[in-house]
């Protein structure tokens, strides 16, 4: 995410006699990347819930983080439409920062996991046919914002952005990520629909957002390997966004696995054949590049603490995407019955777990002193 100083906001000074009065100074700078929080805190709900195993008490302690993200979610929604009801010029200048406009995709992916942590976990205190309605509403939501996000900014970046190659980041991956998590949750609905064309339809468009969104990362993932081979490692502050790349690739396996896990029954027995095969042969070597690109980002925020980077909102860098590596693994253990990606996926939840924990903690004890939300660095 966008670093973030940490120092508190500056008073604002008296206007002049007749200029109208800004309200609500406090969420000036509450940029969309606020929603990174939503989405780090549901997948901790709905990675948990796939795991092998399931200690006592599990449960109803992912019900509750579930239940914590829903709160985060209508928190946010409310603030940003305040946000842009009081601070419209922000806003807009948000929309015209190469470096913020990108993470308009994140709106997208919080409504889209809220929804399907609503789905798995939280239908254990508000009742499966509740749980339904409201992942249609967040699902429908979040996959229109997602789509509009995945065309519309980077249509901004060719027309008004123009960023130089130099400042390509994994931040450019979040807009045309946001389809693949539809991908990933779409496929939990389609028992919940009536049998026929709208279970059909709901699968092959999942297909379909898995394929614009796989594409879409498979051309800006060169961009940033490349600026880290010819530019060397970015911001201390910005480092925690290497672990994005983990998003597509840990979301497009979840996917894969989802809708095979969907497809017997709704699509013709050969093409669901077909699905479940795609599953293994696809995700597997996905996860190990994942693995690959784990040990390099890590090395490198290991370099970043050592010469002094502090906490920021680009710690919460280290949640969602790590979650979505976590339902991937977990989804080929169950797939394949091989012990080693369960045990992989365990790891690697702990891990998820620890950076909610660290991204929670900084970012409570910055609110409460007033350093957060401020202006970028």
């Amino acid at each position: 995410m966008v670093a973030l100083t940490t120092r508190p906001l500056a008073p604002l000074a008296s206007p002049p006699a007749g200029a109208p009065v800004r309200r609500l100074p406090a969420l000036r700078h509450l940029g969309p990347n606020w929603y990174a929080s939503v989405m780090g805190t549901a997948i901790v709900a709905t990675a948990g819930a796939g795991l092998p195993w399931q200690p006592p008490g599990t449960r109803t302690a992912l019900t509750v983080v579930w239940a914590l993200s829903a709160l985060l979610l209508v928190a946010l929604l409310a603030a940003r439409a305040l946000h842009w009801a009081h601070h419209r010029d922000q806003a807009r200048a948000h929309l015209l920062d190469a470096s913020m406009a990108p993470f308009y995709g994140c709106l997208a992916m919080a409504l889209l996991a809220v929804g399907g942590a609503t789905l798995v976990v939280g239908s254990d205190w508000i009742g499966m046919r509740a749980a339904v309605a409201v992942d249609l509403v967040l699902f429908t939501a979040g996959t229109v914002t997602g789509v509009l996000a995945a065309v519309a900014v980077p249509y901004l970046m060719v027309a008004r952005h123009r960023p130089p190659l130099a400042d390509a980041s994994p931040v450019w991956l979040l807009p045309v990520v946001a389809p693949m998590v539809s991908a990933a949750l779409g496929p939990l609905l389609v028992p919940h629909l009536p049998a026929g064309q709208l279970r059909q339809t709901l699968l092959y468009g999942c297909y379909g957002l898995f394929g614009l969104s796989l594409l879409g990362a498979l051309l800006m993932l060169p961009l940033v390997l490349g600026r880290l081979l010819t530019g060397g490692p970015p911001a201390l502050a910005l480092t925690p966004t290497l672990f994005l790349v983990l998003g597509p690739l840990g979301q497009s396996t979840t996917a894969v696995h989802q809708l095979a896990e969907a497809a017997p029954g709704v699509v013709p027995g050969p093409y669901a054949g077909g699905f479940a095969t795609l599953a293994v042969l696809y995700g597997v070597p996905v996860m190990g590049f994942a693995a690959l690109w784990l040990g390099l980002a890590g090395a490198l925020v290991v370099r970043a603490l050592r010469r002094g980077m502090g906490f920021s909102l680009t710690w919460w860098g280290f949640t969602f995407p790590v979650g979505t590596c976590v339902t991937g693994l977990a989804g080929l253990g169950s797939r394949t019955g091989l012990r080693l990606f369960e045990l992989a996926a365990t790891g690697l939840y702990a891990l998820l777990v620890a950076a909610w924990l660290v991204a929670c903690t900084g970012t409570v004890r910055r609110l409460v002193t007033g350093r957060l939300p401020a202006p970028p660095a």
